[in-house]
């Protein structure tokens, strides 16, 4: 039986700064359970949201903290979402602990980001 526990993160708005870290599993630290293994997540389902009558584009991308390089981009790369409508995605996407989703929104604070997926222990 896998030891993973299901987990929702958000909903939470998107700004306009495509720096942001959207999401990131945590790292082991110091403390009790020292030396224990850090986390990592699988994210199974992604939905942006749009709250606004007008459509906004959202963009993210998948590595270092803060970073948007070109050649990471993962989910949207400025994918317009319908006035009022909601963009899902679906699949299999793992991020490790020195792995952040990282975004934003062309509209500040017009859409929504939350997902669904797994948290489990690494090594």
């Amino acid at each position: 039986m896998a030891a993973n526990k299901t987990f929702r993160v958000g909903p939470v708005a998107l700004t306009t700064t495509l720096t942001t870290n959207v999401l990131n599993p945590p790292a082991a630290s110091g403390g009790v359970g020292a030396g224990s293994s850090p986390q990592y997540i699988i994210l199974r389902h992604i939905r942006i949201s749009n709250r606004t009558v007008s459509p906004a584009t959202f963009s993210l991308w998948l590595g270092g903290t803060g970073g948007n390089v070109a050649g990471t981009e993962v989910i949207g790369s400025g994918l317009s979402v319908a006035a009022n409508s909601s963009y899902d995605w679906y699949g299999l996407l793992r991020l490790d602990s020195t792995d952040f989703l990282v975004g934003g929104a062309g509209t500040t604070l017009a859409l929504t980001f939350q997902a669904e997926g797994e948290i489990g222990v690494a090594g």
